[in-house]
């Protein structure tokens, strides 16, 4: 494996990769069925996706510049690679997988990981990415392997701030936003996860992929999760993005579910934090694309444990989106310019991430931070890591769980509590079933 630190050139090797066609028959239901015990990627959503395994090699970075970087790096390595591709859709020949911290400042940082096999399904194509270093790498045929070991009886722990003193922080905000300091502010919580065996990411992966087929679940470096909002995707010029904000937990009755979606479709409190994080996203989108397309109202998204107002905005890149002349921006250049919106962080920004550095009182790791995939033509997906939680690298038995919930002024801790619990359940689930 090589490790390409921020600014580094390429490989000693070029990169190498062979794509081909396979029967979709062939492969299970649930891709991540393929995964290894170790080193699995997943990026899956209903029955498409890409599973990987093996890695090759990866870029790390940090800073504030730590997607251009890492974006940068990816081109350079690309550059230089000898391609087969036999299949030519979204996700075939070269890919990586990334997972990117949501502060600068975050230890975290963010890693863009290139595996060695790649596995992908897009409706009735299916196809086999190889990748070696200055060589054709052998021919895989995928099959599905043992099941993952359950991680056993899960014990529970408060983060930084327990259920009271997180209201008590939601309150602070309200009183700012109130007086006139920001418009919203989106306060994260963090919940303390420990199993009897060592978490096996898959076991999480494959119930999030059952329980929740309209997110993209996946599993990249240790950060889990299944997350119903996507930052950008770029693809062949379009770009679109669904945007969420505005919540309520169901009941598991139809009926007052139904009745709950047309509350929620006419909250003013809900609306107003809604159109603050559409505001946000399609301005920053708005000096790439020639042309973006916004609809006047947003529309219910129902999952299995909450109902959200959501909305999907789209664009085309502009001839010369990148300002410069050069290539079009990557769906990572995208990602580092719309992150983070009032959809993880609040309005104006600034002010908004000042405000959770003072409240929350953690650090957020990769929680709400881009995850997702490039390919070699910068093309690609890139969600926000929402309803996830991070395995300590030190401690397989240990896993912090993350909600986040958008402050305005109408907000009420209880309230806010309660849905921050909501959000929680995915994982919670996952861990215990």
């Amino acid at each position: 494996m090589t490790d390409l630190n921020t600014g580094a050139a390429t490989t000693p090797l070029p990169l190498v990769t062979r794509t081909v066609a396979i029967d979709p028959l062939t492969l299970p239901g649930d891709l991540t069925e393929l995964l290894p015990a170790d080193g699995g990627i997943a990026w899956v959503r209903r029955a498409d996706g890409l599973v990987a395994w093996g890695e090759l090699t990866r870029i790390t970075t940090t800073g504030p510049d730590r997607m251009a970087d890492a974006d940068a790096a990816w081109r350079e390595l690309v550059a230089h690679a000898v391609v087969r591709d036999e299949v030519h859709l979204p996700g075939t020949g070269p890919v990586a997988f990334g997972s990117f911290s949501f502060a600068p400042g975050s230890a975290a940082g963010g890693v863009l990981v290139v595996p060695r096999v790649v596995v992908g399904r897009r409706g009735a194509s299916a196809w086999v990415t190889t990748l070696a270093l200055g060589a054709v790498a052998a021919p895989v045929t995928p099959s599905a392997q043992p099941a993952p070991a359950a991680p056993g009886a899960v014990t529970w722990s408060e983060g930084a701030l327990g259920p009271d003193a997180w209201r008590a922080a939601v309150g602070a905000a309200v009183g700012r936003i109130r007086a006139g300091r920001l418009d919203k502010v989106v306060l994260a919580r963090e919940v303390h996860a420990r199993t009897a065996e060592p978490l096996d990411p898959r076991w999480v992966v494959a119930r999030l992929a059952t329980d929740y087929r309209a997110c993209w679940t996946f599993a990249v470096d240790g950060l889990v999760g299944a997350t119903p909002e996507l930052l950008v995707r770029s693809e062949k010029g379009l770009v679109t993005s669904r945007v969420l904000a505005g919540t309520i937990r169901r009941t598991g009755d139809d009926d007052a579910d139904l009745a709950h979606a047309a509350l929620l479709a006419h909250s003013s409190k809900d609306l107003e934090e809604h159109e603050y994080a559409v505001s946000s996203l399609t301005d920053a989108l708005a000096p790439f694309c020639s042309s973006t397309n916004v609809p006047e109202t947003p529309f219910v998204l129902h999952l299995p444990n909450v109902l959200h107002l959501a909305t999907d905005v789209t664009g085309v890149l502009a001839a010369d989106a990148a300002g410069n002349g050069g290539p079009a921006p990557s769906s990572l250049a995208l990602a580092q310019a719309l992150h983070p919106t009032a959809a993880v962080a609040g309005t104006p920004t600034a002010d908004a991430c000042a405000l959770i550095d003072e409240l929350e009182g953690m650090d957020r790791g990769r929680y709400a931070g881009p995850v997702g995939w490039i390919g070699a033509d910068g093309d690609g997906e890139w969600a926000l890591a929402l309803r996830s939680g991070e395995i300590d690298p030190a401690d397989a038995r240990h896993i912090r769980l993350f909600a986040g919930c958008g402050i305005v002024a109408a907000s009420d801790p209880a309230a806010e509590l309660a849905e921050s619990e909501a959000k929680l359940e995915p994982m919670r689930r996952a861990l215990t079933d």
